[in-house]
């Protein structure tokens, strides 16, 4: 890509695909057509410096018009959240294979130079992922496939036709699996909002109704590694830029139970709050990390933003946006 070129971001009102506006805007890209399915006043972000379109990508001809003239798409449309999202909304996370495929036609026919798709960790089979002290998942691991339900089968199978418009039509595309994303803008509250978000908001709610108390769901035993948001913009920028053509990982290594998670916020909150666990609440998979050996060999680089850092700034802002 270069400052001339003409980009779609899809999802663009959303948590990553928000970000990424700005990122680009900010590295000097000026010609960005920004679309979601949200109205304007539901995206996370707004930047009035691109070309913002409210529009239905489920739809064929929705996708022609935003793939019009475009010369790169960044596609994470998709409908989501975290584990009490995911595992209650099988079937409307399904849907969103509608918006990959009818996108994915709409970009081989407008001539489209690279095609960026978003994936996710919940690919993975099951029974990879069945203890706390779980090995690091590796690209390979996706297969004998046994996803996430629902959700993660449509992104196993939007990979697939991603990969198949490649070798069929010439589409280049690219793939990340991302695992758990987390930082400021992002959901905290209303159903969709994911652990590192969700735990921000427990412990300010504590604080702020003095219960001394917070609910996690699950025995807090559950181990997952947590992207900064940061550094899943810099290896997605960094993916699209390569001639990596299989799925990659874009994930921090560094491995946390839940309940070290939540020390880290109330070590940054200033307080120890009493642990009730809710071990009937949806609670995903038993351990989930990042094997970065193939994006440090493809790409020689890997997510570094420690935890704790990242946390800290995901803390900040939700709490200045409940203070308000």
């Amino acid at each position: 890509m270069n400052s001339d070129s003409t980009i779609l971001v899809t999802g663009a009102g959303g948590f990553i695909g928000g970000h990424l506006v700005r990122r680009l805007r900010r590295d000097g890209f000026a010609n960005i057509r920004a679309v979601d399915g949200k109205p304007f006043d539901e995206w996370h972000q707004l930047d009035h410096g691109v070309e913002n379109v409210c529009a239905d990508l489920s739809a064929l001809d929705e996708c022609r018009a935003a793939a019009r003239g475009v010369d790169f798409v960044f596609n994470f449309a998709a409908d989501m959240g975290g584990m009490g999202f995911i595992e209650k909304h099988k079937a409307e996370c399904m849907l969103s294979v509608l918006i990959n495929t009818h996108l994915l036609m709409a970009s081989r026919d407008a001539g489209v130079k690279r095609y960026f798709y978003a994936s996710s960790a919940c690919v993975y089979a099951a029974d990879k992922q069945d203890e706390v002290d779980v090995a690091a998942l590796k690209e390979s691991d996706a297969y004998p496939a046994d996803p996430e339900d629902g959700y993660g089968w449509e992104k196993l199978f939007s990979e697939r036709m991603s990969r198949h418009f490649t070798e069929d039509f010439g589409l280049t595309t690219r793939i990340a699996r991302y695992h758990n994303i987390y930082g400021p803008m992002s959901a905290y509250e209303g159903g969709r909002e994911k652990a590192p978000a969700a735990i921000c908001r427990k412990v300010i709610e504590a604080i702020q109704n003095e219960t001394g108390a917070i609910e996690i769901w699950g025995d807090g035993k559950q181990t997952r590694s947590f992207t900064f948001i940061d550094d899943c913009l810099e290896g997605t920028l960094r993916l699209m830029d390569s001639d990596v053509e299989e799925p990659l990982n874009i994930g921090s290594s560094e491995m946390v139970s839940i309940d070290e998670l939540v020390s880290i916020v109330e070590g940054i909150a200033g307080v120890k709050l009493e642990r009730r666990y809710d071990l009937a609440a949806p609670k995903g998979v038993r351990g989930r990390n990042s094997d970065n050996s193939l994006i440090c060999e493809k790409l020689g680089w890997e997510p570094s933003t420690p935890l704790a850092t990242g946390m800290r700034q995901t803390f900040d802002w939700i709490q200045e946006q409940m203070s308000a």
